[in-house]
C-alpha cells in the first residue's frame, strides 16, 4: 500500500538537504558536479538513506566523506526547516546509478544503437512512422 505522505516527507527532505549542501555548507572537498538523487525514509521516520550522484570518479570519495561528516549539521539544519516531529538520522550513500547510465548510453553510442539507427532500420524495411 503506498504511502503518500513518506513520499512527500522523502522529496520535501531531498529538496532542502541539496539546498542546504549547495548553500550553507562550506567545504572545500564539496567540488565538481554532484546531485542528491534521492532520499529513502523509513516508515517510522527514524531513519533516512541520502543518496548522492558525483559524476567526476575521482572526487566522488571526497564529496562523500564531506557530507558524511557534516550530516548532524545537515541534520539541525533540516530540523529548523522542516515541521516535522522528527527529525531522521542521516544516513549518506553513493548514488553511482546517473554514472552507470552515463556508462551504458555511451557503449550504445559505440555499437551504433540509438533512435536514429532505429528510424532509418524502418524506413529501409518500407515501414512507415505514423508521427511523420
Amino acid at each position: 500500500m503506498p504511502n503518500f505522505r513518506n513520499d512527500r516527507v522523502q522529496e520535501l527532505m531531498r529538496q532542502e538537504i541539496d539546498r542546504i549542501i549547495r548553500t550553507d555548507l562550506d567545504d572545500p572537498r564539496l567540488t565538481g558536479t554532484y546531485s542528491v538523487t534521492r532520499v529513502d525514509v523509513s516508515r517510522d521516520l527514524h531513519n533516512a538513506k541520502v543518496y548522492v550522484s558525483v559524476l567526476e570518479a575521482d572526487l566522488r570519495k571526497d564529496v562523500i566523506k564531506a557530507l558524511k561528516s557534516a550530516a548532524g549539521f545537515i541534520r539541525r539544519e533540516l530540523g529548523q526547516r522542516l515541521s516535522l516531529r522528527y527529525i531522521p538520522e542521516l544516513t549518506i550513500m553513493d548514488d553511482p546509478n546517473i554514472e552507470y547510465g552515463m556508462h551504458i548510453a555511451k557503449i550504445l553510442k559505440e555499437v551504433g544503437v540509438g533512435n536514429d539507427d532505429v528510424h532509418d532500420q524502418h524506413e529501409q524495411d518500407g515501414e512507415h512512422d505514423p508521427t511523420n
